[in-house]
């Protein structure tokens, strides 16, 4: 018994010694140079996002592309492509000083690699149509194929498509056959359904304004009755900073229902709430003002009765944030995941994969346009697994270089949760099989396998949509072909389809 005193009163000095001789180490401890640059690059860039490592980029990405972009943006003058000089008298001051920023400059340039070493998937892609059959839609003209949007209508069995350089929203009918046409402001990115008093189909439009990543307030909401022919949208909401996505609930109970604008400006932009007044006008109220709110869901996450939102925003602090209703007009919120900006993060789905009641996060990231366009490893498909108490935990990764948007359900209706992905970014040179990857949910545990169907020569999808579109009892698949432009890889040459404004992979697990 007399032993067990004498080792716990050695184990207190044996731990302050060691604390003392740390701290005498931490004192005498002379930073390096490069850890002085570390330290700067941390405290310059991690005030608007995440510190992003040099490893990351290579080096001709860094010194040719980000860097000189860091340095306007911290008030550093530029000459020609990459060299620098301090403000001019009479130039505004740097949020830097000069000396500071060479040595940041010198940190990435002298420790970032030459190449990024390629992503190795855990599991290669099987060709295979994964039970889906290709239908293509009846065309009657050459219009460039610059497809923005694709939804189809489930209470109509009608597929709607917005074309970006026409600003023309297009109606398809069973046959795939052009039914109605509309003439909008600006191309539709995002369109929702629902049943007007009379019972007759209305749609919610939310028109970008412009496909360019610009700082230019001409986005519209607007609503159609899409049982019409020559009749133009009624505009709900003007002047938005690129709205992207418009999603509807009565937040403040009031009897009227509200919107909420995710708007993907480039500096500036947002999450809204666009109050609905009596008058029938719409007021709007920031809720976070940060460019890149790209994608929201609508849910009472915290189970009080008051309707929440999730919202993944692509730029500044990218990441998941969660906005619990303050039952006041307002919303509190918290950041759940953070990414690096090199991510460029397109689309978050919620949805319970492992079967234990709770929806995991189901995140896709791969947007390469931007001031670092090359194929990266850390691009592709993720689920982070919900742990409970607003805590989600990555649990499975899947590399798809430039990956735009994944869409996860029980496709083949074999109580496994199935993933259909886009990439707009992918390796068009070296793997244009994953532009379109289904991986087949294999069990409970974040195992798949990848397929990749024969539809590389189709088009080039930037937009997807997953409904029953035929009415059979399971669900199809939509791809909207944007044909040209927004290509990285250099000297590369379309092999696809330019004319076709999308295809539909029809479900064959009971169609006759």
């Amino acid at each position: 018994m007399s032993a067990q005193p004498r080792f716990h009163k050695w184990g207190l000095a044996l731990i302050f010694i060691s604390a003392a001789s740390f701290a005498v180490f931490s004192a005498c401890h002379v930073q390096t140079k490069e850890e002085k640059a570390k330290q700067l690059a941390d405290k310059y860039c991690g005030s608007c996002h995440l510190p992003v490592d040099p490893s990351m980029l290579d080096k001709i990405t860094w010194t040719d592309h980000v860097l000189p972009n860091m340095a306007r943006r911290l008030g550093v003058n530029v000459w020609g492509e990459k060299e620098y000089f301090p403000p001019m008298p009479g130039d505004k001051p740097a949020q830097i000083p000069f000396k500071e920023w060479k040595a940041i400059v010198e940190y990435y340039t002298s420790n970032a690699p030459d190449k990024l070493t390629p992503a190795k998937a855990p599991y290669p892609i099987q060709k295979g149509w994964a039970g889906f059959e290709l239908v293509t839609p009846v065309i009657k003209d050459t219009t460039l194929a610059s497809t923005t949007l694709v939804s189809a209508d489930t209470s109509s069995g009608n597929i709607y498509t917005s074309d970006g350089y026409e600003n023309t929203l297009v109606q398809w009918n069973k046959k795939l056959e052009l039914s109605n046409s509309w003439k909008c402001l600006s191309p539709v990115v995002d369109i929702s359904f629902r049943k007007d008093s009379a019972g007759k189909s209305q749609a919610l439009l939310t028109q970008i304004g412009d496909m360019r990543a610009v700082d230019k307030p001409s986005g519209v909401i607007s609503e159609l009755d899409i049982n019409t022919v020559d009749i133009k949208p009624h505009d709900l909401k003007a002047f938005l900073q690129r709205p992207v996505q418009t999603l509807t609930a009565d937040f403040d109970k009031d009897g009227l229902m509200d919107m909420i604008s995710c708007s993907f400006g480039h500096n500036t932009g947002g999450l809204y709430l666009l109050k609905k007044l009596p008058t029938g006008k719409y007021d709007e109220h920031p809720i976070l003002e940060l460019p890149g709110a790209i994608h929201a869901v609508v849910d009472d996450f915290n189970k009080d009765g008051w309707p929440d939102l999730m919202v993944l925003f692509a730029a500044a602090k990218e990441g998941i944030w969660l906005f619990e209703n303050d039952h006041k007009g307002g919303f509190s919120n918290k950041q759940l995941l953070e990414f690096p900006p090199m991510y460029g993060s397109t689309s978050f789905q919620l949805i319970d994969m492992n079967g234990d009641g709770k929806k995991d996060i189901v995140y896709t990231c791969g947007d390469n346009a931007d001031y670092s366009m090359i194929l990266k490893p850390y691009h592709g498909v993720y689920i982070f697994e919900n742990k409970g108490n607003n805590e989600y935990k990555q649990a499975w990764f899947y590399p798809v270089n430039g990956c735009t948007k994944a869409i996860a359900g029980d496709f083949n209706q074999d109580g496994k949760v199935d993933i259909a992905t886009i990439a707009f970014f992918a390796d068009l040179k070296n793997n244009p099989s994953e532009k379109f990857i289904f991986f087949e949910g294999k069990d409970n545990a974040f195992n798949f396998t990848p397929y990749s169907p024969p539809i590389e020569s189709e088009g080039h999808w930037i937009c997807m949509d997953a409904a029953d579109v035929d009415k059979d009892g399971d669900v199809d698949i939509i791809l909207g072909n944007y044909a040209k432009g927004f290509i990285i890889q250099e000297d590369l040459k379309p092999n696809w389809k330019e004319y076709q404004p999308f295809i539909l992979l029809r479900n064959t697990l009971k169609h006759p």
